[in-house]
């Protein structure tokens, strides 16, 4: 065999050679579906698969198999895929320095808690209107100006009318008689006119008639109206004055149209007032007005409260606090652990030795301090009440990273649920690289060990 036929068989081995090699690293090492290499000891059948996702739409998740909405096959993501690095890391003696403080993820019963503000207004249900039901002259007026406060039986006007004497003695002349018609006829004909009973009786008696009525309070009030002046001269159709009692006020607030299904009449309403700091009245929804405000898109409700020692004023201002359909095994962090931003809702997650996570969080309604999570946390886990925005900022947290968040140990899968959470939903992940694949910043795990430091890595998401 001569030279060159020695050549072809060498280029021919070297060929088969490198082919065998590629099938067997390839086979020998396979990738698992979300692109990164089986961890030691497990294999594919023994893991969970938690979800499946599209390969060019991170934010796409099904509870199966199928097609994604360009045509592809979805690829499971598995429980064992989750990282074991934090997103940050920082020394125990900086965290004391830095006041890092925890509590614990609780589950217990909460309230729908909504706050609003209002202010005081007459109860209208004690609101009384004086008029005269004959014309004539004010010779007499026992309420001088608005405000101020009428006793029961104190002398409201004195008026006089020469009708109101013709009926006198219409039924002195009746009651003469002896007939029980005209006597009847009489006394109604008097009552028409505003006398009362008592004033009847007491002419029946002394059988004198009077050119002048006085009209006296039936309760106690003040004076929220004054038509007329000492003097006047008025008609049925004139209002005299206009009574109403403090001992029960109402405070009008308006609340945001979304709360209205929360309320009921007859929940229990707390106010307090700048006035009287530190006191606490308590009342009760009395009524829920039919129409929003389109301006403002609120609703008008209307509280009741007692005022025994009419304290609270008309026109006082009120804040105002209404616990509504109360809710059982609600799991419930401190407000101030959860971190809003315009796309997303997120807590840090202490697992402890100066171990940080920064995990995506679905939060729910807020009843005064505490606020509900309903998705991304569970029960005893310890979450960053102080300092917490440090550590999220540390983290270089960017919705890449949040997506992420839900596959590590110290997370609740939030995003593996089928569809898009709340929390995630209208999301757009950042594209920095279309020909190579998408690329995101995440955390990188960093250690501290004295003055915070910030630091990014650039990394392929799965």
């Amino acid at each position: 065999m001569n030279k060159s036929g020695w050549i072809v068989i060498a280029v021919i081995i070297v060929l088969l050679a490198s082919a065998t090699g590629y099938f067997a690293g390839k086979h020998g090492n396979t990738l698992n579906s979300t692109g990164r290499t089986p961890a030691s000891g497990t294999t594919t059948e023994d893991r969970k698969v938690l979800y499946w996702k599209a390969p060019m739409d991170p934010n796409f998740h099904s509870d199966k198999p199928g097609k994604s909405p360009m045509g592809m096959d979805l690829v499971p993501v598995y429980a064992n895929d989750r990282g074991a690095a934090s997103d940050v890391k920082i020394d125990p003696a900086v965290v004391n320095n830095l006041g890092v403080r925890t509590v614990e993820v609780q589950q217990g019963s909460l309230s729908h808690r909504i706050e609003a503000v209002g202010y005081v207004g007459y109860d209208e249900n004690t609101v009384t209107s004086i008029n005269t039901r004959a014309e004539g002259w004010v010779e007499k007026l026992g309420v001088k100006s608005v405000g101020d406060t009428v006793r029961p039986g104190q002398l409201l006007y004195s008026l006089f009318s020469p009708r109101l004497a013709t009926a006198e003695r219409e039924y002195l002349t009746a009651t003469a008689s002896g007939s029980k018609t005209l006597i009847r006829a009489s006394r109604q004909r008097m009552r028409a006119l505003g006398f009362t009973t008592i004033q009847i009786e007491r002419l029946k008696h002394r059988r004198k008639v009077s050119d002048r009525v006085a009209r006296r309070a039936e309760g106690a009030g003040v004076a929220i109206n004054l038509g007329i002046s000492e003097g006047a001269y008025v008609k049925p159709m004139t209002r005299v004055m206009r009574l109403a009692d403090l001992h029960t006020v109402w405070i009008l607030v308006e609340i945001d149209e979304s709360d209205v299904a929360l309320l009921r009449t007859g929940q229990k309403a707390v106010a307090t007032f700048d006035a009287f700091p530190g006191q606490r009245w308590s009342g009760a929804v009395d009524y829920i007005y039919p129409d929003i405000n389109t301006a403002t898109r609120t609703a008008k409700l209307r509280l009741h409260f007692n005022n025994p020692k009419l304290r609270l004023q008309p026109n006082m201002y009120a804040h105002i606090s209404i616990d509504a359909m109360p809710q059982h095994h609600v799991v419930h962090i401190p407000l101030q652990a959860l971190i809003r931003t315009g796309h997303s809702q997120r807590v840090v997650v202490s697992l402890g030795n100066g171990r940080f996570d920064i995990c995506p969080v679905e939060a729910g309604f807020t009843s005064g301090r505490q606020v509900e999570i309903s998705k991304g946390l569970r029960v005893g886990e310890r979450v960053v009440i102080s300092a917490q925005f440090m550590l999220d900022s540390e983290a270089n947290v960017d919705a890449t990273s949040l997506r992420l968040g839900s596959g590590k140990a110290a997370c609740t899968a939030v995003a593996a649920m089928p569809g898009r959470s709340k929390a995630m939903s209208g999301m757009r992940m950042p594209v920095h690289d279309m020909g190579g694949g998408m690329e995101g910043k995440g955390s990188s795990g960093q250690s501290m060990s004295g003055p915070m430091q910030s630091g990014d890595s650039e990394g392929k998401q799965p």
